[in-house]
């Protein structure tokens, strides 16, 4: 049976380059960076060097970049610091965010009283910038934006830097979760108007359980773990160094070969999306996800052409014949629940119709992807 990895929006095969360094790590630099003596100052040495190799490629300051255990714990670290901290009194957010993001303002609504709003949706999911700016325009609470860049489920890419613009210029705190986008895209935060972004290392061929978030100078955030002055005091805890240094590595890979690698996943997106029309000529995209320009080149998530009852036997069978892919994120594997993203965005008779997110590395190869194609095609003709 061949075995087909097209589930890389939830996690990423980690590069043998990657392996090595933690493995180096483990072995020969083990010392806890808070430690005065050599072993300490060799790990800590190291921790700066990867807080520093991201700052430049960002354009951001050394300061600014504080490393966590993953995109959803920077999330909860900057929403809620935000609502604790900085008197924000309204978050302005969207239905189809990353529930690190959802369930997160959904507790500081019941804890501190704050209004959570949710900006207006088109039918194919884009964030409505006339509501958004209603939104903005609504009272004089402090405000905070927290819209994803890259959608993990549609794929859809917002309009970042107009969002930016436009939180500016009504002084509200703009944060977006960049958990799809970080290693995928370039990234310049002096050419946008953006307060806080997260990152996980595991989406660009990192190990998981690290990454980091960006936290402009001078925010205000205080810490949102106590125990220690771990990273500038911003969050205390031994640092993970060899998970710190794996996330370099895969960091420094990534935007060496970013041009080099885009294109080759481009070039699969494109050749999956026409390969499955071809196959199956009623298959949907949904939301922007079939649209090469308008969504990210990394995943497609298809709408097939089967009834209900066929299509809940649908990722078990693909699953048999040694295909991963996903029906939502990640973290809703395992859940009877529906993804909430297209719950939003679908009619109720779309959401009849199986749903499948299919997501691609430079590891998948065109042979992968005939497979899988054929595989849905047997599976539709049965």
């Amino acid at each position: 049976m061949q075995k087909v990895y097209l589930d890389n929006a939830a996690t990423t095969q980690v590069r043998d380059e990657v392996i090595a360094r933690m493995q180096e790590a483990l072995a020969q630099f083990y010392g806890n960076p808070s430690s005065t003596h050599s072993y300490g100052r060799s790990a800590k040495t190291a921790v700066e060097k990867a807080r520093k190799t991201i700052a430049k490629t960002l354009n951001a300051q050394p300061s600014e970049i504080i490393f966590t255990s993953g995109g959803t714990e920077a999330d909860n670290m900057i929403l809620r610091c935000a609502v604790r901290d900085l008197d924000v009194k309204t978050i302005i957010t969207s239905k189809i965010e990353h529930h690190a993001v959802l369930h997160t303002a959904e507790e500081l609504e019941k804890e501190y009283g704050i209004t959570v709003a949710y900006v207006d949706l088109d039918e194919v999911g884009n964030p409505k910038m006339d509501h958004l700016e209603r939104l903005l325009k609504q009272d004089e609470s402090k405000k905070l934006v927290s819209l994803m860049h890259v959608n993990n489920e549609i794929g859809n890419i917002i309009d970042i830097e107009a969002i930016g613009a436009l939180c500016k210029e009504h002084s509200a705190l703009f944060h977006s979760d960049t958990v799809q986008s970080i290693g995928h895209y370039p990234w310049d935060v002096q050419t946008i108007s953006i307060d806080f972004m997260t990152a996980a290392a595991h989406k660009f061929h990192g190990p998981k359980g690290i990454g980091f978030a960006f936290i402009r100078k001078n925010s205000g955030l205080k810490p949102l773990i106590f125990g220690g002055s771990q990273e500038r005091g911003h969050r205390a805890g031994t640092e993970p160094f060899h998970n710190i240094v794996g996330l370099e590595e895969a960091f420094i890979r990534a935007y060496e070969d970013l041009e080099e690698e885009t294109q080759l996943v481009r070039e699969l997106k494109q050749y999956f999306i026409e390969k499955i029309q071809q196959e199956i000529p009623d298959v949907v995209f949904n939301g922007l996800s079939g649209d090469m320009e308008k969504s990210t080149y990394t995943l497609v998530n298809v709408r097939l052409p089967f009834d209900k009852q066929k299509g809940l036997m649908l990722l078990f069978h693909l699953d048999m014949k040694g295909i991963a892919c996903s029906k939502g994120s990640a973290c809703q594997s395992g859940s009877n629940l529906g993804s909430h993203v297209l719950t939003e965005i679908l009619s109720d008779a779309e959401l009849e119709k199986p749903s499948l997110r299919f997501s691609f590395s430079k590891y998948n190869t065109k042979e992968e992807l005939d497979y899988t194609i054929g595989v849905l095609k047997e599976f539709a003709e049965s």
